[in-house]
């Protein structure tokens, strides 16, 4: 069986979608994307709707969700729909719709479209091991499918915990338009039966994603060229409701320099530490505009008449992107997230500013009455004159904290042995709860575990944060510096000595 598909005719309202997931920082590729489906919806009179993806109960973050909205309206993007604005084809929340999703399953069991899995995770472990062994992919075996009505009625009856699976075609491909990249096929052999329906009640990540995106009569899917895989499964299931296919269009992922993924790993990726550290919002946008090479560069005319460099054709408004994007132009190479670019386009930002609002910049940001106040108790006691306050704080205002070897290495510990525990740190604490006892305590429990003294693991990171050995309270000092910059000193600081590592070598 071979699944043909056409995608939706260009009569129909325009409207896009973003679909965040509450689950953290809000990530620039979230306003990558944000801003691809915002230019697409005003270009063409259209709408912009933002859609909460907060199934994933999991890892859910319950202030994630509004640092989204502070996040997306912070670069420029309003949206025309969404939770905190409303529309007509809400609730925009997706675990305030559960229910409209566990009648859609009903639809596609009824239909035999999809099947009920009573499998175990130890069973699911086991089949994954017999693949292994076999090399072969891991996916589910369909054991399931293949029960009986009677089956399938005994184990509701004994009330055996199950999830909704997609039947899959077990011949044949589905073959879907992809409007930057043309036809793309997919052999049913690769494409999984995925779950559709978790034993909780909450849909998984595809069946809410076609849903929600039918019934809030979204035309055109803009997201990361990653959901590529994902497609077929999405097809499958519209062909299954019988429904209209939106046109697809898959953006090529942010790339780091050396054209790996973008990744915290190696870039901070969240939009709160570029607000946190003085970037301009007008300049962020204008480099997210920048990403996939849709934005049309100056003529060699205008460059003479408007005396322009280079770089110059690389600052543009929201306004002009509204004017001269061009998804026709986009480039499926990975944009580069240069730090170096993005760095003196906010300094070309910056320089343009007027003083006045060069001054509430300052105000607004690093100098702001909130962040100040959150500074000035933690040295109160510790200074005799005001004037030592630049002497005690200055790690809270500068942007690069990298003290000698001589700071940070203690007398006992190896420069090896002391930078694996710093990276330890990087990750005890990405994964911590950011408030004052919950990162002491993981930070004990890790020096514990790595027979780290509590003063050497403490002043290692003190070091490491603010440079001296000496500072105001650390775990107090982590909170106001928040954690995006925190994170992020500590990979600045990994990233130095493995350099200097390498270079001894």
């Amino acid at each position: 069986m071979t699944s043909e598909t056409t995608s939706a005719p260009d009569s129909r309202p325009i409207r896009v979608r973003i679909a965040p997931s509450p689950t953290g920082d809000p990530h620039v590729g979230t306003a990558y994307i944000g801003l691809l489906n915002y230019i697409f919806a005003k270009q063409r009179g259209g709408q912009f709707v933002l859609r909460i993806e907060d199934t994933d109960r999991t890892r859910f973050v319950a202030s994630s969700e509004q640092m989204i909205f502070d996040a997306l309206k912070w670069v420029g993007l309003t949206w025309d729909e969404g939770p905190d604005v409303g529309g007509p084809y809400g609730p925009y929340r997706q675990s305030e719709r559960t229910g409209i999703y566990r009648e859609h399953a009903d639809i596609l069991l009824a239909n035999n479209t999809a099947y009920r899995c009573f499998c175990t995770a130890e069973e699911l472990e086991s089949a994954r091991e017999r693949q292994k062994a076999a090399r072969q992919p891991p996916r589910y075996d369909g054991h399931c499918r293949r029960l009986t009505p009677e089956q399938v009625a005994a184990n509701l009856a004994a009330n055996k915990p199950h999830v909704v699976r997609l039947s899959v075609p077990l011949e044949g491909s589905t073959t879907f338009r992809d409007e930057l990249r043309g036809d793309i096929t997919f052999d049913h052999t690769n494409v999984d039966d995925q779950v559709l329906l978790k034993s909780d009640g909450y849909p998984t990540y595809h069946l809410a994603n076609v849903v929600d995106d039918h019934l809030m009569r979204i035309t055109d899917v803009i997201r990361a060229e990653e959901w590529i895989s994902s497609t077929p499964k999405h097809v499958l299931l519209y062909n299954a409701f019988g429904w209209e296919l939106p046109k697809f269009w898959h953006m090529p992922l942010l790339r780091n320099v050396d054209k790996s993924k973008i990744s915290k790993r190696k870039n901070p990726v969240s939009l709160v530490y570029y607000r946190e550290s003085g970037y301009l919002p007008e300049a962020m946008l204008n480099f997210l505009g920048l990403m996939g090479g849709g934005m049309a560069q100056p003529t060699e005319e205008e460059i003479v008449s408007k005396h322009l460099n280079t770089k110059e054709g690389d600052i543009f408004s929201l306004a002009e992107m509204l004017e001269k994007y061009d998804f026709k132009r986009i480039s499926l190479g990975g944009p580069v997230f240069d730090l170096v670019k993005l760095k003196w386009l906010n300094g070309e930002y910056i320089r343009k500013l007027s003083p006045d609002a060069f001054f509430a910049a300052l105000r607004h940001t690093i100098l702001s009455d909130d962040y100040i106040q959150a500074i000035a108790p933690l040295i109160q006691a510790r200074i005799d004159t005001l004037g030592q306050f630049g002497d005690m704080t200055g790690f809270f205002f500068s942007d690069n904290v990298l003290p000698p070897e001589t700071v940070w290495l203690p007398k006992k510990r190896t420069f090896e042995d002391t930078v694996a525990f710093a990276a330890e740190q990087l990750a005890t604490l990405e994964a911590a709860a950011w408030d004052a006892a919950s990162i002491e305590t993981t930070l004990k429990e890790l020096g514990e575990a790595k027979q780290w003294s509590v003063k050497e693991n403490f002043m290692l990171l003190r070091a490491i944060l603010t440079g001296s050995t000496t500072s105001p309270p650390l775990m107090e000092s982590l909170i106001v510096f928040g954690k995006s910059r925190s994170l992020d000193r500590l990979r600045r600081f990994l990233e130095t000595q493995k350099k200097l590592a390498n270079q001894r070598k």
